[in-house]
């Protein structure tokens, strides 16, 4: 059986803007079994520095990310897109261990086939030390509420 991720290429305004909708919506529930079924069983990932391949990889990764990260909150938006590439920049919060907190902002380039299965992810992240007065992302854990600003909104 053919596993499909509506929507699927080509893609339009609309249809991109759902698709990162979407993908921030799994990556803020912080279930790397859920996030790990938006890719193809062979996806390759660039995060930062690290190379990871096929959804066991993205699995693994996406557990120590989120054990280390904690009250994790992201924000994605569009920035251009083309028939089965969608470029998003996204912006999260966290605090480790100690307690510091950090906002992380980014780039991802992302590569779908035609099922809607996202085949590549690349992104280049850079992490800034904030404090907690400094924070924007304050809804309770999970999905971003529908009227809470995006990056635009919030001059990020």
């Amino acid at each position: 059986m053919t596993e499909h991720k509506p929507p699927v290429p080509p893609f339009t305004a609309e249809t991109a803007a759902i698709k990162a909708r979407l993908a921030e919506d799994a990556w803020n529930s912080q279930d790397p079994d859920r996030v790990k079924m938006a890719y193809t069983p062979d996806s390759v990932w660039r995060n930062r520095s690290e190379f990871v391949r096929g959804r066991d990889e993205i699995r693994d990764f996406l557990a120590t990310k989120w054990n280390k990260e904690h009250e994790y909150r992201l924000i994605k938006e569009i920035w251009a897109f083309t028939d089965n590439k969608i470029a998003v920049r996204f912006a999260y919060e966290y605090h480790n261990d100690e307690g510091q907190w950090f906002r992380a902002y980014g780039n991802e380039n992302w590569a779908f086939n035609e099922h809607g299965l996202m085949a590549e992810r690349h992104a280049s992240i850079n992490d800034v030390a904030i404090s907690e007065s400094e924070r924007k992302f304050h809804w309770p854990m999970g999905k971003r509420p529908e009227d809470h600003p995006g990056l635009s909104e919030l001059g990020l």
